[in-house]
């Protein structure tokens, strides 16, 4: 006797393009457009073979159909289809894309992260170990400091796509430096982003900043800015610039490990750490 073939859509195991697109209520136009040039599609497709969906493909479509109707764009939303769940804190993926130089797998995993568990979850968790690893390789004597170059320029690429700046005529009453001689500018980008993250915008001057120019920029501003003065080392922790801020009327705050030991004005308030930060500017 001879069996009778079953069908894709009988077996449930894979599906056509047609079935998927009346069970989505989605037009199969779309699906393959999905399909075409973002890659949410059948995972397993074989060139010269009808695309058959599994059950696993079809979650994806759905949740990117839910971030489209949430308000994302294709886009978008399929970045964050491709990125998956992320592990929380689970340093170990993360540090083999960077070592293998593969930025577009940092950004997913990255950006994975920051939408399961936001950005103070993921710079205290994720980033930060994963530098802390980084450098004790460093002192083990392995070369990977352009390891560490790459994947701070992915954290700030990422930060900035997924907690963008404030937009025109937002009021922004937070103001981001490092002083003299600082290069570490990554914490005041990760704080940046968490404020952004809370709805508070904040202006970033970033590395280096000079002490006239931190009065200079205080002038072009409103009265009553929040400042946050940032030093990795005890030699660019500059009282000056503290002393600064405070004779232009802002509300100054440090931050980092250069300030731990420098005796520093009354007036001016010590952030332990990123939460600590975003808490007291928010």
């Amino acid at each position: 006797m001879t069996a009778r073939s079953v069908s894709p859509a009988e077996s449930g195991l894979s599906y056509p393009v047609r079935i998927v697109a009346e069970r989505l209520g989605i037009p199969t136009a779309t699906l393959r457009t999905w399909n075409q040039r973002y890659g949410i599609g059948p995972a397993a497709h074989q060139p010269g073979r009808h695309r058959l969906y599994t059950e696993a493909d079809i979650a994806l479509l759905e949740r990117m159909r839910a971030l489209i109707d949430a308000g994302a764009s294709p886009s978008g939303a399929a970045e964050l289809v491709r990125a998956g769940s992320a592990r929380r804190g689970d340093t170990a993926p993360l540090l083999r894309a960077a070592f293998a130089f593969d930025t577009a797998a940092v950004s997913r995993l990255l950006t994975a992260h920051l939408r399961d568990f936001g950005v103070t979850g993921t710079w205290d968790l994720l980033c930060r170990p994963a530098f802390a690893d980084i450098v004790a390789r460093q002192g083990e004597g392995e070369g990977c400091i352009d390891v560490e170059h790459l994947l701070s320029w992915c954290v700030m690429s990422v930060l900035h796509r997924t907690n963008p700046p404030p937009a025109s005529g937002v009021p922004v009453r937070v103001l981001l430096a490092c002083t003299r001689g600082e290069a570490h500018s990554l914490p005041l980008e990760a704080l940046r982003a968490a404020l952004a993250e809370r709805g508070v915008g904040a202006h970033m001057l970033g590395a280096d900043v000079p002490t006239d120019a931190l009065s200079d920029t205080l002038g072009r501003l409103e009265p009553g800015m929040a400042v946050m003065l940032w030093s990795q080392q005890e030699s660019t922790a500059l009282t000056s610039a503290v002393r600064a801020g405070i004779s232009a009327g802002a509300q100054v705050h440090v931050g980092g490990p250069g300030w731990v030991a420098v005796i520093l004005p009354e007036q001016a308030i010590r952030v332990a750490d990123l939460w600590d930060a975003v808490e007291r500017l928010s």
